[in-house]
Order: C-alpha cells, then structure tokens, then sequence
C-alpha cells in the first residue's frame, strides 16, 4: 500500500499570515493590580499581585524549531544537560547561536514573504518551575510576557496555552486552568528567531533573539479592571479641564475613584456603580499642566472592593492650531532624538537605572523628546519620561525596509540613472506591494497599532503615535490611522512613508537639506506641519552645521522640529582573539551580510557616554540664546516652550588670551516669555583688557530638580570685546636680527640662533629637517604643507570620495627651485613646488617662504591650484609635523573639547591645557578626531624645549596632536587595531584652514559656507 507523508504536516504558526495571536487576552493599558488603593498609590510593584518569573532559566538552542527537542514541554523532562540563561535577554549574547547580525536595511534571510526558512531559523527552548504565592489563589492568573523575539509558543504544566508573535509588543495568557495553585509548576516556552512578522521587523538594529523583557505571573480577583483609558479634556482657554476615565471590569462592581495632587492633597473622589464599564468625567478646575518643561503628575486611583490601580495623569492637550503643532494652545519645537533600545553587553534588554540614565542624559543636554525609533519600548521608559519631562512620539513595531532593495536590484537600466528622489519615489510605490499595500498584510499591521495604542494611551508624555518606519505607504497605513482615531482621538499621528501626508496629521521628512525645509515653511497656504522625524546623521565624528536646522525651527511656524538620528552607537562589547575588549559592529560576529559600522551613529557612545556630538546638539538647542551685545548690556532669548527664564541664573565672566576672571551675577527680569527677547545689564564689567577678551554670559538652574542639580548648565554664550592681535602687530613686537647660517653639506644649511637654537634646511628637498634646542631634537619629521585628513563617516559618500578619487591623499611635493637670502633682520629660503599625486594631471603649485629671525621662524605659503581633473575641495590646508618628546598642549582658542568649522559652538574661547592622549576622541570606527578650531596660538610642551604657534587675527586656524599618523588612522578599523599603531613621536597639524563635517553619511554634507574650496590660497604662522 502506497503511503503519502508531508513536512511538514500542518503550517507552522510562525510562517502562518493568519494566525499572530493564539489565545492570548486581549491587549490593555500596562498597570498592577494592587490590594488596596493604600498599597497602590507606593507604586512598588513587589506590593501589587504581581510575581517576577524573571531570573535563570534552562535553555536549549537548535538551528531550526524542528531540530528543536520535540517533547520538552512535557512533565518531569530532564533538562540536566541543558545550559542557563538569564530571562530577559537575548540568546545570541548570552553565548548562543551564531551571534549577533546587523543589517540597516536587507534581510538576513531569502525575500519570500511571509515564509522565513524552515532549516535556518535559530530556535531557543526555555523551561522554568514556578509555584504560586499563597495569596493568589481563588484568582483568574494571567501569564504576561512584556517582549519576545520574534515569535513563540508557551506550555504550562505539559498543555499548551498558546502561541504569539510581534516582538516587542506584550501578549497575555489566562493560565488559571493549567495551573496547580498549591504544587510546582512547568513553564515551557518555544522562542524562534524568524517569524512570517519578521518582514515588518526589518528595524535598523541587532537581530537578536530571546524573551528580552519581563516575564510575570499576574493574579486577578473575582472583580477585577480589565482595561481603562484616561483622558485630559482641557477647555478653549487652556485653563479647566475635564478628566475623563473609561473603567472596564469583568463583572459590574462600585467602581471609586480619587485624584490626588502631587503633595498626595485629595483633589476629587467618585464612586459609580459599573456593569462592567462606567465613565467618570469630573471637572478639574486650573489644573496644572503638564508638559516637557513642567511635568506635574496627579495621582488617580481607581479601586473596588477586591483591587486597585493607580495611575499618574497628566493635564495636557495636543492639536493643530492653525496648521501649527501645539501644546497647551502654546506651538512646541522638539528638540529631539531617535532612541533604539540598546545595551553595549545585554542588547534590547535594558537595565532601568541604564534607562534612566539614557533620560537623565538627554534632559541635562536639552533635549525635550524621543522617538521610540522603530517599536515601542520598554513600558518603564514612559513612566520616566512621565516624571522627567519628555514629550514622546511613540512608533509602533512596524519596518519593512528590506523590500527596498528588492525593488531597487530590479529597476530597469534607464531608471537607475534617475536623481535620488525621482528614483526612491519609484521604488518605494513598487515595494509597498510586499506588504504595506497587500489586504493579506492587514491585520499583521492593525494588531501592531492596537497594542501600541492601548498600552501606552494612558501617558501624558506619549504626545502622537506613529506607524512605523521606512515601510512605504499602503492601504494598511490607512488602516492602522482609522484604528488608531478610534481608539484615541486626542492625539496626532505622524507617518513618514505618507511623503504627501495623505492620511498623517504631519508631514515629516529624513535628512532634509535645510533650503528644502525652508522652502516648504514658505509655502502661502498650508494645513499641515513638517517634522524632521530623522536628522542630522550622527554617525562618527559629527554632525556638523546643527545651529542651521535649529535657527530654521524657530524661524519658521510650520516647523515641528526634529530628532537627531540617533541617540547612541550600537556597539556591543566583545573580545580580540588576544582577549582585548572592544565595541563590535557588523562583520565583527562573523555576519553576514552587514552593514558594518553603520549601526555607530549616536550622539553617545557605545557605552552611552556623551562624545562631541551631544554637546554640540545640546548648544544648538539651548533654550536661552544670546544674541548680541557688548560689556554693558546683552540680548537674550526665551526659546523655551511653555515657561519662562524665572528659574535660572545668570553670571557672567570675563575670557581671554591667559585670562579667566569670574564676574557677577546678573538680573534676569521676571516673566520672560517664550519666544520673548530681552536685554540684561551687565555690572562691574568696566574695564576690558586691552587684548582679546569675550564676556561669556552662563545660565544655569537656581534650584535642583529631579534631573538635574542646583548650578548644571543650561545655555552659555560669548560676545567678543577686543578683536584679536593681527600677526603683523605680533611680529613688529620683535626686533629681529639675522641669525648666522653656514654650508654644512651640498645639500644642507645649518642656521644658527640665539639660546642654542640651530636649524638644519635642505635645499634640494626644500624642507626644514632638524629644529634644536641645546642638544634636544624638536622635530621629528619636517614640516610639509598637506590638504588631506583621515576621512570621517560623513566625508565618504560625499567630497571624501572625490579626494579618494583624485588621490589626494597621495600627494607629495615636488621641488621646482630653493632659494634663500640673507638679510640685516632675517634669512629667508624660498621653495617653489609642485604638490601632486600620481595617476592625475593636477596639481597645486606653492610657494613657501620660511624667514629665520633670532625670534622666531614664519612660514609663509601661497597656493594655486592646476588641472582639469582637481579635487573641487580639500580636506585641510596646513603644515604636518611630527615632534618629539611632546606630553601637553596650552592653546588659546575653542575647547576644551574637539572642534570644526561648523561643529564648535559647543566649545567656547579660552586658554586651555590638555595632555596629548586627551586631545584625542576614541571614535569606534578611527577617523578624523581632535581638533581644535578658532586657534590664535598654541604651546606644545614637555621634555625640554617646546613649539609655540602663533596665528594672530586668522579666523578658523586649527591644531591638533595626535600619536597616529593620517594613514595609520585610515587604515585602521577598530580602535584597538589604531592604537597598536601608537608612536612614541607627537603628529601635529598646524591647520589655516579645514573642510566642515556635515552629516553626509546620511544626509546633507557640510555647507556651502563649510566647505574649504579648492582655490588659491595665502597664509602665515610663526613658529617660536
């Protein structure tokens, strides 16, 4: 007899369109349950009917569910050769599986949705006991799990209970009849890594797997709250308010309800009788509002006879006024950031007090929003951004990235050559076919919506949702707004994919130029508001030209802001074979294919500490600005949002060349209103030195708060009093004589000094080789005169790639003739030559005159760029030197830390001092690092003699000093690999001139105004 078998027999869940969820309870707000409303209003959840099954598990990987043991779940299972593993987390960093794997955009398996593979899909297999604390009996019990990775089935007691998927969104089991209230307990849970909703779980991150947040039992009484939704209705002015509370129980039941103020002062108390459902409305006279800038929380509690909930509320209000996004009736600018969950060792299970540090962070650095960039988040995240002050843009789980490049392999040749919008607008219409615009798709896409929505409606500081992320447009977008207006017509809703804003209250736009956004502020007539859901790239060293984007912002009423992308590099920490630690990107785990670094592009590191970055955004987005002025009076303005400056004070100290003294407090007027400008007297600042100086003017908090302490920083800003010392004034302060020269060779020229002081020049090469002082050698190689630096993140796709092109790095100077003079002051030798690179044609042909004195030495050089196929920019025009015995530099200039041209208003003029190891910023991919703009001279010190450089009234003249050479830095990957490179002599760049940053790696490069044209040039430095 013939027999027929298939595999396999029925389709996997997982690879199933038509089932997401199975038997899971319907989706609700986050809260405990607690026994009384005292108990409730603790919010300590080790207080509430909450039990953590949270902890070590046993674990068992496979590389497919069907290679997974088949009968684990099953009573009395031996699992004693199992390993262990931490709940939550992710497998792959706990030493399971093949480890880690980044994408930005494709898919790390074969495009076929929904099907992901059957043979190569990681699956881990988790068991744990668990018995039932005593007081949860004659309870329904629920099994709630907060986020698992991607998808997976559950087993209590060997019965299955269920099975669910959507990574990062809550699923809720009843368990109360699998459950043996006064015995042990087997929980076993199937986790598998791809799932049919892996397609629109195409984030920019780590695919990483695992039950990645909490895992809890939860016991609910007879009567018990199944759901609430709370509500702030404030009146036309903005003043009263009605706060409206829907209450869903199971069963009818008298439902009280008390709202108490901030000091725990009684407010309002109801009890209504509910059959099943009631709603409360109660008039709430002046409350105070809550917003970013005033966070003020109510406590409401909502209790019958068997339990209670408390949750914190909000009085606040969001609209469109006038095609303007407002707050309060009052327009709101977010100054924001796109945040992923992510831990440098634990991946997307975050620790709190890492969390809130993350918020501790971004308030101390003005940022006043976040973008939950691609899910939501952590449910704990809200409740801090309730207390902190953060507006939230809250996204649902949903990208679907990698069609993208599906479509784009597949363009016809003609539409390959189009500009980048024209072509993008092409492939993103053909793309939405996969899944944003396919009916199949659509509850796939509505489930995301409703358990985001009901989660996390009840939180103030969630101001809009959004759809998603980078998956097109289609009709189930438009599925996901109906659902959502249902479910919470108070709130905006913001979809970048919706280019025209078709269905979304906003349009929004990622990495704008800033002429486009202006352009669109323009237009006459309009209804609908631009956010930048995604700007200014920060990946490696930028980005640069922030301020543009912020003066638009408030220029402009039809702007809503932005969020820089993105909070923090993705690095995870991990060994070298020789056991060194490091922060690993893409190809780092044996990945592929990936993204490389291009999961660093944070405004903090991989361990979420600041880099230079933040303080730049936290400049640029200061909520106090000084305008102008000079040592009498100063014009500031208010760019908070809803308060005014009473809360800070003001003191003002005087700066400049050596000179730091501090001041006295100034008057900030009462009641300055945002948007506001006023003007505050400067006192005791009567006498300006006679050099350059600049009052700097700082703005700190008068009191503490609760993320900040009394004295932190707000804004800062400096006027300039004096103008600097001209390098002609510089030099004329000298009376120089002619220092002695001799032959000492055919190719060389000793020169001799006062002080022991000698040079060595060759003639034939036209460098200075030897600098000694005594007996001490100060240089180590000669000064050349270089246009290339070590290319940054940003410069790649851009100018980088055209000095990569044309060889810039490669150049050398060719010497077409060397004379020198002697004279009654000085000894000048004059090198005419050709700077040049192989392969090409261009060139730059330069003149250096370097003049000996018994003072000093000024190089002087002049440029002329040649040829027809020369770069269109450089990267830099300066001398580079390598010294010896150098430990410090002192420089009087911007600092302390690292600054460009159009990244260095975080850093103020001063004089500074720094060792030459602080001088450089360890980026996780080396790079261009450490300079220091704005300089007018600068002392490199150690051992013996040292080097002074001195700029005079130059503007943008630059140094920095490093133990890596330009090539070393180039062709290192990691840091680890660059600082095996460390020299023991110093590399120093004295700089006229540099090219700005931009944020090209995503984005616009630098600005017209940044860029450093390749044209002819003249400049001087003197050397002492």
């Amino acid at each position: 007899m013939t027999e027929t078998h298939t595999f396999p027999e029925a389709l996997p869940d997982w690879n199933n369109l038509k089932v997401i969820h199975r038997n899971t309870l319907a989706p609700r707000a986050s809260f405990f349950l607690y026994d009384t409303p005292k108990d409730a209003l603790t919010r300590n959840p080790s207080r509430s009917k909450t039990h953590s099954l949270s902890g070590k598990w046993k674990f068992s990987p496979a590389s497919s569910p069907f290679d997974a043991p088949e009968e684990f779940h099953t009573a009395g299972y031996d699992t004693s050769k199992w390993g262990d593993i931490e709940v939550p987390g992710m497998w792959q960093l706990q030493g399971y599986g093949k480890g880690p794997h980044y994408t930005n955009v494709v898919y790390p398996f074969p495009v076929d949705p929904p099907n992901v593979p059957y043979d190569d899909n990681e699956t881990g297999s988790y068991i744990r006991s668990f018995t039932v604390p005593s007081s949860f009996k004659d309870h329904q019990l629920r099994l709630r799990f907060e986020g698992v990775d991607s998808a997976f089935h559950i087993w209590v007691n060997g019965h299955e209970v269920g099975y669910s998927q959507g990574a990062r969104n809550p699923s809720e089991f009843d368990i109360t009849s699998f459950v043996d209230v006064n015995g042990n307990n087997s929980l076993a849970v199937r986790v598998y890594q791809f799932s049919d909703g892996s397609y629109i779980e195409d984030q920019d991150q780590w695919w990483l797997s695992g039950i990645f947040r909490d895992v809890n039992l939860l016991a609910f009484p007879k009567v018990h709250f199944q759901d609430y939704h709370v509500q702030t209705l404030l009146d036309a002015e903005y003043k009263d308010a009605t706060l409206s509370v829907e209450v869903a129980l199971n069963s009818s039941s008298d439902v009280n309800l008390q709202l108490l103020d901030a000091d725990g002062k009684t407010i309002a108390t109801r009890t209504q009788k509910a059959d099943a459902k009631t709603k409360f409305e109660i008039l709430v006279e002046n409350p105070n509002k809550w917003t970013a800038e005033t966070p003020y929380l109510y406590q409401l509690v909502l209790s019958t006879d068997s339990c209670a909930v408390e949750q914190r509320v909000g009085f606040r209000s969001s609209e469109l006024k006038n095609g303007a996004f407002t707050v309060n009736g009052k327009p709101v600018i977010f100054r924001g950031a796109n945040r992923h969950e992510h831990h440098p060792e634990f991946g997307r299970t975050i620790p709190y007090e890492f969390m809130r540090q993350d918020l501790l962070l971004m308030k101390t650095h003005n940022i006043n929003a976040v973008r939950t960039s691609h899910q939501i988040n952590d449910i704990r995240l809200y409740d801090l951004c309730d207390e902190l002050g953060l507006w939230v843009m809250n996204e649902c789980d949903l990208e679907c990235h990698g069609f993208e490049e599906v479509d784009a392999a597949a363009l016809p040749t003609e539409q390959r050559t189009l500009p980048f919008e024209e072509k993008k607008k092409i492939i993103y219409g053909n793309a939405a076919r996969w899944t944003s615009d396919n009916p199949d798709w659509e509850e796939a896409y509505v489930d995301r919506a409703r358990q985001a929505v009901l989660r996390d409606r009840n939180h103030p500081s969630v101001i809009m949702w959004s759809l998603g992320n980078e998956a097109f447009f289609g009709r189930n977008h438009k599925a996901m707004y109906k659902l959502i207006k249902e479910y919470d017509p108070t709130r905006l809703i913001h979809y970048e994919g919706d280019f025209e804003a078709e269905t979304a209250d906003m349009y929004s736009k990622m990495y704008p130029s800033i002429d486009l956004i202006i352009d669109f502020a323009k237009e006459k007539s309009w209804t609908k508001p631009l956010v930048l859901c995604e700007f200014i790239h920060a990946m490696g060293n930028g980005p640069g030209n922030i301020k543009e984007y912020i003066d638009a912002f408030y220029t402009y009423p039809r702007l809503m802001g932005g969020f820089v992308w993105e909070w923090a590099n993705h690095g995870l920490k991990t060994k070298t074979q020789d056991g060194e630690t490091f922060y690993g990107y893409g190809g780092d785990f044996g990945d592929i294919p990936n993204d490389s670094n291009f999961v660093m592009d944070g405004v903090v590191f991989s361990d979420h500490t600041p880099n230079p970055g933040l303080l730049e955004y936290k400049k640029a987005i200061e909520p106090v600005q000084v305008l102008g002025g000079d040592n009498r009076a100063v014009k500031i303005i208010n760019r908070y949002d809803h308060i005014t400056l009473d809360h800070l004070k003001c003191e003002w100290k005087l700066v400049g060349d050596k000179l730091s003294n501090i001041g006295k407090e100034v008057n900030i007027p009462k009641g300055i209103q945002p948007g506001e400008t006023t003007e505050l007297k400067i006192e005791g600042l009567d006498q300006i030195p006679d050099k350059e100086s600049y009052l700097q003017l700082i703005f700190s908090l008068r009191e503490a708060t609760n993320w900040a302490k009394s004295g932190h920083e707000i804004a800062s800003g400096q006027i300039r009093l004096r103008e600097p010392t001209t390098l002609q004034i510089l030099k004329s302060l000298f009376k120089p004589a002619a220092p002695t020269y001799k032959k000492i060779s055919s190719q060389v020229l000793e020169i001799t000094g006062p002080e022991d002081t000698t040079w060595q020049f060759n003639t034939i090469h036209g460098r200075l080789t030897s600098w000694q002082k005594g007996s001490q050698e100060l240089i180590h190689t000669p000064p050349v005169l270089d246009f290339y630096r070590p290319l940054t993140d940003n410069d790649r796709p851009h100018d980088g790639a055209n000095w990569l092109y044309t060889h810039l790095h490669q150049t050398k100077p060719h010497v077409r003739s060397v004379t020198y003079t002697s004279g009654a002051e000085n000894l000048t030798i004059t090198v005419q030559a050709r700077i040049a690179p192989p392969v090409l044609e261009w060139s730059i042909d330069t003149s250096i005159t370097y003049t000996f004195t018994s003072q000093h030495l000024s190089i002087k050089v002049k440029g002329k760029p040649q040829g027809v196929n020369a770069p269109k920019t450089l990267a830099r025009i300066g001398l580079t030197m390598h010294l010896n015995s150098i430990s410090s530099a002192t420089w009087f200039g911007r600092g302390p830390g690292e600054s460009y041209i159009d990244k260095k208003l975080s850093q103020y003029i001063g004089t500074y001092t720094a060792s030459v190891d602080k001088l450089y910023t360890r980026y996780e991919y080396p790079q261009e690092t450490g300079n220091r703009t704005d300089v007018r001279w600068v002392e490199f010190q150690g051992e013996g003699a040292g080097l002074k450089a001195s700029f005079g009234e130059l503007e943008g003249a630059s140094f920095s000093a490093l133990r890596y050479t330009t090539k070393d830095i180039d062709e290192s990957t990691h840091p680890f690999e660059l600082e095996k490179r460390r020299r023991g002599e110093t590399v120093v760049r004295l700089d006229w001139a540099h090219h700005g940053l931009g944020t090209g790696s995503c984005g616009p490069k630098t600005l017209k105004e940044y860029e450093l044209r390749n044209e002819a040039f003249e400049y001087e430095v003197l050397l002492e």
